[in-house]
């Protein structure tokens, strides 16, 4: 059986699917890894450990399959996005900790940007707000606070890059240093529309351009990794939001998805022309396949699934996150409380990133069931704050919205986003449509499928949700109100 391999290197776990010409999965394996917070809004991840972890997936999933490595067509790659890790060329090894996408650290730098009036020239050359989501301005800070590293960046010993890159990195055994569009596109050190890194904004972020990776094809066979003893092309690379639109079938442009992962992403694809939003939303790369650019408006979510992470790691109040559903479910509503989980501050349309988690409306009788279903809520709100600032934008109103990751086996969740949406959301067969995209821009690259056509007819509907009129009320306001208190809550004197 011949097939596609997608890694899929996530903010929590690495994770390997094999993939059949249906889209069908046919093995997997996935692997936690630690999360590292030296100080408060400051996130981490050990790079080795990542790649420890996902070749450890790539080998299992295989065998779980049952096929070998002659039987794998491409190999596709997908990518929390925007963590930033700067390694040496020579030995392969991180002088860092990664800098996670989470990280707050450069917060002070992206308000010193914004006081200088650097906000409309990002805007136009990326696409993108300032903010210390994006990988830029971590790489500034790595490239700061490592003794002698610009220096030697400037000599081109050292490779920074996006989780992509520095797989690529050691799955070619140091021979291939690259990224792909999409990727690119998330640095603030890339001018979407001429496709290229930007000499301005690399003066202003003073890096190096010998320290950055080639940019190239989202699909294409760009590098090449010995797997067991076999020559296997690595085809397609893109940041996990954008395979996730990919993997949706949402190929032409109106067409949204929402992915709920550790954070929540929303991205309407708007074909090849970058909007510019006016509501704060980003304009991203969605894909490079040859000479085309396709582009997506995107909202993005900083802690969607993770709020029950904490429930179950920070409170314990749920065992498994599995649990939060029949815990949420136990009361028929949210009793008045409203969570707020700004823990590393919000994302779109916000963009605060001294807002800070909090809990609205305890009394005596709220109970861990009204918590856990206030931190469903709070996804479903913030994902519908997120749509209404797209349609917005594109003059689009969106007749149903595309779902998938972990949180939408959560039946629960996915009626309370359908009901606080007042549209459709329609759930497919296969939820790991971030790995799926992955393979499908490897396999087209190689011909394992020839056209797009193969992949609108691989999606298929497991359920549609339909939203409950009689859930509405003022449920929306009172959320809104909570968040105006969540905002400026750590914002410096």
């Amino acid at each position: 059986m011949r097939c596609i391999l997608a890694l899929d290197q996530g903010t929590t776990s690495s994770r390997a699917i094999v993939f059949d010409e249906t889209g069908a999965i046919r093995g997997s394996a996935q692997q936690e890894f630690r999360q590292i917070f030296p100080q408060p809004g400051w996130v981490e991840h050990d790079a080795t450990e990542i790649w420890a972890t996902q070749s450890g997936v790539m080998h299992e999933a295989l065998a779980k399959a049952g096929v070998t490595a002659r039987d794998v067509a491409a190999i596709g790659i997908t990518n929390q996005r925007e963590t930033t890790v700067v390694w040496d060329r020579a030995t392969g090894r991180p002088l860092a900790n990664a800098i996670v996408w989470q990280d707050r650290r450069t917060a002070a730098f992206c308000d010193s940007l914004r006081a200088a009036g650097k906000a409309q020239l990002i805007a136009d050359r990326t696409g993108l707000v300032i903010d210390a989501y994006f990988s830029g301005t971590k790489l500034k800070w790595l490239l700061d606070s490592i003794p002698g590293a610009r220096d030697r960046a400037r000599r081109g010993e050292l490779a920074f890059g996006t989780i992509d890159s520095w797989l690529v990195y050691q799955l070619s055994d140091g021979k291939t240093h690259v990224t792909d569009a999409s990727n690119a596109s998330r640095t603030l050190l890339y001018d979407i529309r001429r496709g290229e890194w930007d000499d301005e904004l690399l003066a202003l972020f003073d890096v190096p351009r010998e320290v950055l990776p080639r940019v190239v094809d989202s699909s294409g066979v760009c590098a090449e990794t010995l797997l067991d003893g076999v020559r296997v092309p690595i085809a397609g690379i893109a940041g996990d939001q954008q395979a996730a639109l990919f993997g949706q079938a949402c190929l032409a442009p109106g067409l949204a998805k929402n992915t709920y992962g550790t954070g929540c992403f929303l991205l309407l694809n708007t074909g090849v022309n970058a909007v510019a939003s006016q509501n704060n939303l980003v304009t991203t790369v969605a894909w490079k396949r040859g000479a085309r650019i396709d582009y997506a408006l995107e909202g993005s979510v900083f802690i969607g699934g993770a709020v029950v992470q904490w429930l179950r790691d920070g409170l314990q109040v749920i065992r498994t996150a599995a649990d939060v559903e029949a815990l949420a479910a136990s009361v028929p509503d949210n009793g008045g409380v409203y969570f707020v989980p700004a823990f590393t501050g919000l994302g779109a349309p916000h963009w605060d990133p001294h807002a800070r988690g909090s809990i609205f409306g305890l009394t005596r009788g709220a109970t861990a069931g009204h918590l856990a279903r206030a931190a469903l809520e709070s996804i479903a709100f913030q994902s519908a704050d997120v749509l209404d600032a797209m349609q917005k934008d594109s003059g689009t109103t969106l007749s149903e919205l595309r779902v998938d990751g972990g949180a939408t086996a959560n039946d629960l969740l996915m009626q309370i986003q359908a009901d606080v949406l007042g549209v459709p959301v329609v759930r497919p067969q296969v939820l790991e449509t971030t790995a799926l995209g992955a393979a499908y821009l490897a396999g087209l690259a190689v011909g394992y499928w020839k056209s797009d056509d193969d992949i609108a007819r691989n999606w298929r509907v497991d359920r549609r949700f339909e939203p409950n009129e009689a859930a509405g009320g003022t449920a929306r306001e009172r959320w809104h109100e909570a968040v105006t208190r969540a905002k400026r809550w750590a914002q410096s004197d």
